[in-house]
């Protein structure tokens, strides 16, 4: 039986309107007190953030029931619209297959089906097929399932794969052998789900997870065998670094990495030798980044060195690889970001985007021919796809625009050859590129900034200063938001919304001091950027001033929560996906998840300057008695990156706080966790529910 400390799910009359109209689930009030810097917050939700407790899991099943309920009338379209997502994905579909150490490797879906089946063939696509894991078959009995990694032995004859059945990214590494289909008692669990093969082909390298910070901290060795052991090989004691592990593409070395926001330091150890002792490649050094790659016999360094604040491209030799041997390659450029290297017997490729858009670099090592692989849309998205042979003179890559489905394409890089493998489907028969029109605009953020937003719009459906738009963002950790493809987008832009992408301040959308011009002391300049785009958008008669809706998840729905505090009557609705919205509770709690890894991008709030900058705009503490726009919240019971009672706590205060009726609503996963539901279909639900949110808000106007 529900407890009475909350307000039971009710109907009642309304006298006027003679309709049945819902009361919102209040939660109960305990106030804690909060003190450091001399400064005392008053939480009076703290309480929900005991997991597992009676009152907690009925405060959010009754959240669930009351939004249920409330789009009660609009269940229709939420089917409807599952459906429409759900009929223009194949299938029965399956990846591109690549060529490693003998096999061609994909993954295909069956009708029907909601895992994918993981599959090989030897040496010719013509050869018999091979299932490694048909994950339908292993998920059964779990409510969440994912495959993490999936790595074969140099020999081809073990398989290491691991599984999270909980929704918090803690896998456990199996082993089977691919003759017998025996699968070993010995297992290793607690881990990151990352595997790294020796070439002994019985050695593995793997990364342990502390189950309370969910921190990789450990680097790990277990050798298969009836009485194989772990261990240890190097711990992190620095809480604000994690560690992970992998081989380079040359197979010569196993690399042991230890990462924070703004230093990285890696070891080195012959893959030849597991049990040997890894060398130090190069100390940590605060501010100083860098990542390495292996060719023949020089290592190539990306890092910013000597202020190279967009990157640089290194070398050093094998054996001194200490950064006063470092010498530049690639030189430093103030208007091109350098991303990721790939490697290749003749070539060396580079990845790089200027003025906001993506290029590959083909550069021969004989530096004879030299080019550029160029794009002619407006605004796309691009990155290097799975490119495991060293020997190939052909570049596989990922295309797509917001009017062009994602393609996987072959180039190759002496006749400068494009083969597309495959082009996405969408099926149905409705769906025509040319219908539509994709643009980048900019606009002008209030402190002379030019922001970038790329936008998407059914062409017979767009009058001008009359279409909905949903405005989406991020802005956080310098992740860029590519201007891709999303065939679940069209069920928006087929019922004449626009949908656009600001380009804020803190991703690398315009180099690294994009980012760095977004985060810390300047994370309010990302708020700014998002509501002077929005502003923009309405003034260039891209929507209708009643009718900007804004979404955003994770770091992006910290977002949500600042710009519904800054100018909450800007948006009619707002999506806030797995919110981080208690800011410096979160992030003075070195127990949570993530904390100590994130101090350089939030600030550390033990610091009474980076306490009161991040109090000033943490969107739980900012809630105010104002009126708010509608808002519908989504979370994981299980999310090992926001916990879920960041968004519990948020909507309950703003319940308590709004001076307007706007729906308030929130939806938290009780199976999943950061990802949302497993399986490749039940995600849309959630899609299809925020969708209908929209809408419905549109029905309301």
């Amino acid at each position: 039986m529900r407890k009475i400390t909350f307000l039971i799910l009710t109907l009642i009359i309304s006298c006027d309107m003679k309709k049945k109209e819902l009361i919102e689930p209040k939660a109960k009030k305990i106030e804690k007190i909060l003190s450091i810097h001399g400064d005392d917050r008053i939480d009076e939700y703290y309480w929900l953030n005991q997991r597992g407790d009676e009152d907690v899991i009925d405060y959010l099943n009754e959240e669930n029931d009351y939004r249920n309920e409330f789009m009660k009338s609009y269940k229709p379209l939420e089917d409807e619209i599952f459906q429409e997502i759900k009929s223009r994905i194949k299938e029965d579909d399956s990846s591109v297959p690549y060529f490693d150490n003998g096999y061609y490797y994909y993954t295909r879906y069956e009708k029907d089906k909601q895992y994918p089946i993981y599959c090989r063939k030897k040496e010719s696509l013509e050869g018999i097929e091979e299932i490694l894991i048909d994950a339908n078959l292993m998920s059964k009995g779990y409510d969440y399932f994912r495959v993490g990694t999936i790595e074969i032995s140099p020999d081809n004859k073990t398989m290491a794969y691991s599984v999270d059945t909980i929704s918090r990214r803690i896998y456990t590494i199996y082993f089977m052998d691919l003759d017998s289909r025996i699968i070993s008692k010995k297992n290793l669990p607690n881990t990151s789900g990352s595997i790294t093969w020796a070439n002994d082909n019985k050695t593995i390298f793997y990364n342990n997870k502390n189950l309370e910070t969910l921190r990789s901290d450990r680097i790990m060795r277990f050798e298969l065998g009836e009485n194989g052991t772990s261990n240890e090989v190097y711990f992190e004691e620095d809480e604000t670094f994690s560690v992970f592990s992998y081989k380079t593409k040359t197979e010569k070395y196993i690399v042991i990495g230890s990462s924070a926001t703004l230093s990285q330091e890696y070891r080195v150890l012959n893959a030849d030798n597991p049990k040997g002792e890894f060398k130090l490649f190069q100390e940590r050094v605060n501010g100083l980044e860098y990542s390495i790659s292996h060719f023949q016999d020089k290592w190539f360094i990306t890092t910013n060195k000597d202020d190279a604040i967009n990157f640089k491209v290194m070398t050093c030799s094998e054996s001194k690889t200490g950064s006063e041997n470092w010498v530049d390659y690639i030189k430093h450029r103030e208007d091109v970001l350098l991303g990721e290297i790939e490697v290749f017997d003749d070539f060396l490729v580079v990845s790089e985007r200027e003025n906001g858009l993506r290029r590959i670099d083909i550069r021969p090592w004989n530096e004879k021919g030299r080019h550029f692989i160029n794009f002619d849309e407006e605004t796309y998205s691009l990155y290097l796809s799975s490119n495991p042979q060293i020997e190939t003179k052909k570049l596989r890559y990922n295309y797509s625009s917001m009017t062009t489905p994602n393609s996987v394409i072959e180039y190759d890089m002496v006749t400068k050859e494009r083969k597309v493998l495959k082009e996405a489907e969408v099926l149905g028969g409705k769906f025509d590129k040319t219908n539509y029109q994709s643009k980048r605009v900019w606009a002008t953020a209030r402190d002379g900034k030019k922001v970038p937003i790329s936008l998407v719009y059914r062409k017979d459906m767009f009058n001008e200063g009359q279409n909905p738009l949903l405005l989406y963002g991020y802005g956080s950790y310098g992740i860029t938001n590519s201007a891709s493809f999303s065939s679940v987008r069209l069920s928006l832009l087929d019922r004449g919304f626009v949908y656009a992408i600001a380009h804020i301040r803190g991703s690398q959308y315009l180099g690294r001091p994009w980012y760095d011009d977004g985060k810390m002391f300047k994370k309010k300049n990302t708020f700014y950027d998002f509501i002077d785009a929005g502003k923009f958008l309405i003034t260039q008669g891209y929507v209708n001033e009643n009718k900007l809706f804004a979404m955003g998840g994770s770091a992006g729905g910290l977002l949500m929560g600042a710009v519904s505090n800054i100018e909450p009557g800007l948006f009619r609705g707002i999506v806030a996906g797995v919110p981080f919205v208690d800011v410096i509770t979160t992030m003075l709690d070195e127990d949570i998840p993530l904390t100590t890894f994130e101090y350089d991008e939030w600030g550390n709030p033990n610091n009474k300057d980076s306490y009161d900058y991040m109090l000033s705009y943490s969107p739980y503490d900012q809630v105010e008695r104002k009126d708010y726009p509608a808002i519908f919240i989504t979370t994981g019971y299980h999310d090992s990156q926001v916990q879920y009672f960041e968004p519990a706590k948020w909507i309950a205060r703003l319940r308590d706080m709004r001076t307007n009726k706007e729906p308030l609503l929130m939806y938290c996963n009780m199976d999943a966790g950061h990802g949302g539901a497993s399986g490749r279909f039940e995600a849309y639900k959630e899609t299809a529910m925020e969708y209908a949110f929209f809408i419905s808000l549109l029905d309301d106007k």
